[in-house]
């Protein structure tokens, strides 16, 4: 029997991982993190109402849950990395931060504190150990597998972790729940950034980065409309830009095909033309999971956003730079987002996408 410490989020994933956990033998601990510290646009807290779920299914379960307040580690690690890169017009994730930063940083240090043998989460996905290392590997849902989330944790992060619902589809997940009277089995999955929830985006962003209107012009540099702040627009977005009919357009739909932030410009394109597509792209500093591939050119899958399908590519390592090639023209590819590597089963890490071409 070990002594496992489940981060518990309030949703019905994190519960049933502690359900399978403590039927399973193990003495099992509930952790709830508190990571945010402002209201939600009606001035609640969620934090509040995902800690009394918590402790909901922790007395259901007969096990022991405590809370740890992990805001300021949130704001210094992840939130200001989040706000610098915005500010440069890039797209970034902060839930990929947060779980290294995080969940993976000082939540695994305060479990062994707490003297765990091993910490368990609800996330899909799986660990195995072969040839003294530790693989991440897809989980058995497809459409709910988060390796694309953890790629940046490495081998001292995912030695002593356990994921129980990697064997499982999300179906099955909440029909455990229901099973065993866990008060989370039809709770909403959450939505929108990593601990701030799904608050309106653009407002959110507008109050801790304010921008001013400027151009939105076409591939030609025509004005076609304005737009709210540059910085508040991601490549490939077509709502919201409140763009009306113009005299010499094709009645397609607009993109947002670049972000000129020096010049406050926002550049679209009618109907999805080649300037929204590219053929690879250039990142640094590859978090490798298991180890850097011995071969400096070979191909993989890759993943450029979650829940996209494996994508074939050529990967070429010259150090700290690493060169993708697409074997097949991707849509909006953001710098600032992640590309993340992959086998038919094994996460192989990945890194930010710095530049597209």
């Amino acid at each position: 029997m070990a002594k496992v410490v489940v981060g518990m989020s309030g949703g019905v994933d994190s519960s049933v991982a502690a359900l399978l956990l403590k039927n399973a033998g193990h003495e099992v601990i509930g952790l709830f993190m508190h990571n945010w510290e402002e209201d939600d646009d009606d001035g609640v807290c969620t934090a509040v109402t995902d800690y009394e779920d918590v402790k909901r299914v922790c007395n259901k379960l007969n096990i022991p849950y405590y809370t740890v307040n992990f805001a300021k580690e949130y704001l210094d690690r992840v939130f200001s990395y989040f706000l610098e890169e915005y500010g440069k017009g890039r797209t970034p994730n902060p839930d990929v931060l947060c779980n290294r930063e995080i969940k993976f940083g000082p939540f695994l240090k305060y479990a062994k504190e707490l003297g765990a043998d091993y910490i368990a989460t609800g996330h899909y996905a799986k660990v195995e150990k072969r040839d003294g290392k530790t693989y991440l590997m897809k989980a058995k849902d497809n459409g709910k597998d988060q390796t694309y989330f953890l790629n940046q944790l490495n081998q001292d992060q995912l030695k002593d972790v356990l994921f129980p619902l990697g064997d499982l589809d999300k179906s099955e997940v909440r029909k455990i729940a229901d099973e065993n009277g866990l008060s989370t089995a039809q709770k909403k999955d959450s939505t929108g950034i990593c601990f701030i929830g799904e608050k309106r985006f653009r407002a959110f962003l507008k109050s801790y980065l304010p921008c001013n209107k400027g151009q939105i012009v076409d591939t030609n540099g025509n004005v076609v409309g304005e737009h709210e702040g540059v910085i508040y627009y991601t490549l490939g977005q077509r709502r919201g830009l409140n763009i009306g009919g113009t005299k010499d357009g094709n009645g397609e739909r607009w993109f947002v095909v670049d972000k000129n932030v020096k010049e406050n410009k926002l550049i679209v394109s009618q109907g999805e033309g080649e300037e929204l597509f590219s053929n690879g792209l250039v990142s640094y500093k590859i978090n490798w999971i298991p180890e850097e591939p011995e071969t400096k050119t070979f191909e993989c899958f890759a993943k450029f956003r979650y829940r996209q399908p494996d994508q074939k590519v050529t990967v070429t390592i010259e150090k700290d730079r690493v060169r993708v090639d697409f074997a097949e023209k991707q849509r909006a590819v953001t710098p600032g987002q992640y590309v993340v590597f992959y086998t038919e089963t094994d996460c192989l890490g990945g890194g930010v996408i710095e530049e597209v071409f």
